[in-house]
């Protein structure tokens, strides 16, 4: 599912949205760069939305700094059914 479509329904500013998808696409880098299992194409699609719901959640909440919403979005994708999955914020 592409980061379009779950922000239909949302109202973001423009650096917000510049934030979210440079965030999303840095993330989603790092996941490719992994030769992780989430990358092959029977699961990459869940994975993508997983990693850019988590990351519109985060900001939503008011977490701006991308390199926490990167490391948190990637922690929570390896641990998906932990709710707290999410590192400290300094």
């Amino acid at each position: 599912m592409p980061m379009d479509s779950l922000l239909a329904n949302k109202a973001f500013d423009a650096e917000t949205t510049h934030l979210l998808a440079s965030t999303f696409d840095a993330a989603w880098q790092r996941v490719e760069a992994s030769d992780n299992l989430l990358t092959d194409q029977r699961y990459a699609a869940s994975a993508r939305e997983l990693l850019a719901k988590c990351i519109i959640a985060m900001v939503q909440q008011g977490e701006r700094d991308p390199n926490r919403l990167i490391m948190n979005a990637l922690l929570r994708l390896a641990h998906p059914n932990s709710a707290d999955a999410k590192l400290p914020t300094a």
